[in-house]
């Protein structure tokens, strides 16, 4: 008898676990935290119980909570990674940007650095070319003026004026007349002629 009621006991036990288990797992799917409908739909039809429903993510599927909630977190995802991809392409734009403006400053530096070495060269030549020409200013005065003018009429007519001019300029440092009035009388008329129309058209100044 004592076996019967323990048997007893436990068969009672466990109808009412499972009543228990299936009550717990309608009231969970009733709630949408978990997906039974498919099972309990006859319970469901019995009771006169409505079935949740949501918005489905794929045609001619019956929608639920979960559904919505992936669809939710996919289109938040979506829209991050659009946001994403919008500001890596701006990012792109300013680095290209910022490369053209970097390529230009340094264009302009190399051609400023250009300049500025071509323009002390131009300064070195003009300090070398007035040096020489004083020097030969220099010997030219100490020569016989024939000698002289020998010398001026074998050069071209731009280093002729040059050195007469440089002439002038020693002569007056000096404190003494010049001689290149004399060395022009002493020139064939002609070429002292377009020397001296050379030198009233060129400013004073070596080249």
């Amino acid at each position: 008898m004592a076996a019967r009621g323990t048997i007893g006991r436990v068969i009672v036990l466990l109808i009412l676990i499972a009543l228990l288990s299936a009550g717990g797992v309608l009231w969970f799917d009733y709630l949408g935290i978990i997906e039974s409908r498919q099972v309990f739909s006859p319970l469901y039809s019995l009771l006169n119980i409505k079935t949740r429903t949501g918005v489905s993510t794929l045609p001619g599927e019956p929608g639920d909570l979960d559904s919505d909630r992936l669809a939710k977190r996919l289109e938040s995802v979506e829209l991050r990674s659009q946001e994403l991809t919008a500001r890596e392409e701006q990012l792109d734009r300013k680095e290209g940007e910022i490369l053209q403006m970097s390529q230009e400053l340094e264009d302009r530096l190399v051609s400023v650095e250009e300049r500025e070495r071509t323009f002390s060269e131009i300064m070195r030549q003009t300090d070398d070319r007035t040096a020489n020409v004083r020097k030969i200013a220099e010997y030219i005065n100490g020569m016989p003026p024939k000698n002289a003018v020998e010398n001026l009429i074998a050069m071209d007519d731009q280093d002729v004026i040059d050195i007469l001019r440089m002439a002038d300029i020693v002569a007056a440092e000096a404190g003494r007349g010049s001689s290149v009035a004399y060395w022009f009388s002493l020139m064939p008329p002609e070429r002292a002629a377009e020397i001296q129309r050379k030198m009233a058209n060129k400013p004073i100044t070596l080249q």
